[in-house]
């Protein structure tokens, strides 16, 4: 196989910060070294980076990018450390893995059972997500229904959101269900107008609880977990606990999908009716479609993501 270059595009705070690029870029560029890659930065410019890639024969990688090109991977957190996407058409609720069929019965139990416990206790146990949580330990309703809010006002245009976040409280409240509802606030995210909205509710309802807790604390004590497309979606699946979400989600095969706020009801009983493979779930999508930025084989398999995209052949 010829050397090949692989240019990395990486926003102007990562150019600027050497410890920001150890965390992801570096540790991807010094994996590939041994298999005959070189490595360079350049600025990633959404409107200039298609043209680019046209300009040369070299390998791309997009922070956070939604390119989609021959020669082009987009990379970005893939919700919980240290799992990353590596992906043709783009990350989070716009990734490739939305679109492809999972099967559960394709997925060794005993390993996914395995890597389920893995990550309960690197995240759930530890009490750790992505953002900082609340060391003390707060006390939440057990069987309540959680819901976990995230921003709206800073979504990108194209993002399908389904059901807004006052519509999600509302049908919930009408539900004629006993169970409190625990709202977590997003912990990066203080928008003191919806939480006076949430707060007036929850004094005509007392079903309705605000707790900025931690997130694996809610999830211990939930029997529900309701989001738009958050990363706690997963988190939930990593407790074990049903979700629903209320918007584009690439983890949509775990969930059920509400698409209106009329379609709570019929949703949470299939929700709550279900056996959910979340360990088959969970392996499937980190395993089999993301990449471990800590794994011994990292170089491999970076080099496997690339050669699917059908660059080496290419090159001659």
């Amino acid at each position: 196989m010829p050397d090949f270059t692989v240019k990395m595009h990486l926003p102007q705070r990562t150019l600027d910060s050497a410890w920001e690029q150890r965390q992801v870029y570096e540790r991807i560029g010094r994996a590939l070294e041994p298999f005959g890659a070189r490595f360079e930065y350049v600025l990633h410019n959404r409107n200039t980076a298609l043209a680019l890639i046209r300009s040369d024969r070299d390998f791309h990688i997009l922070e956070r990018g939604t390119v989609q090109h021959p020669r082009a991977l987009n990379c970005g957190s893939a919700y919980i450390a240290p799992y990353h996407y590596l992906d043709p058409v783009g990350t989070r609720y716009l990734s490739s893995i939305g679109q492809i069929t999972f099967d559960a019965a394709q997925i060794d139990l005993d390993a996914a059972m395995a890597f389920q416990g893995e990550l309960y206790a690197a995240h759930a146990q530890a009490r750790k997500s992505r953002y900082d949580q609340p060391k003390e330990k707060l006390d939440i309703p057990q069987g309540c229904i959680a819901v976990f809010l995230q921003s709206e006002s800073h979504r990108a245009v194209g993002e399908a959101l389904y059901v807004s976040m006052r519509q999600m409280i509302k049908s919930l409240l009408a539900r004629d269900d006993p169970r409190p509802i625990v709202v977590k606030p997003h912990p990066r995210d203080i928008d003191f107008e919806t939480l006076g909205w949430l707060v007036q509710k929850a004094r005509k309802n007392n079903r309705l609880q605000i707790i900025p807790a931690n997130i694996h604390d809610i999830l211990a004590a939930a029997s529900l977990v309701v989001t738009i497309n958050s990363a706690v979606g997963i988190e939930a699946m990593i407790h074990g606990r049903p979700v629903i979400s209320c918007g584009q989600a690439d983890f949509h095969h775990a969930t059920e999908v509400v698409q209106d706020r009329g379609g709570f009801d019929a949703a949470i009983a299939r929700a709550e009716g279900k056996a959910w493979p979340h360990a088959q779930y969970l392996y499937w999508f980190y395993r089999v479609n993301c990449i471990s930025l800590a794994s011994p084989t990292l170089g491999a398999d970076v080099m496997a993501k690339i050669a699917a995209t059908g660059y080496f052949a290419t090159l001659g």
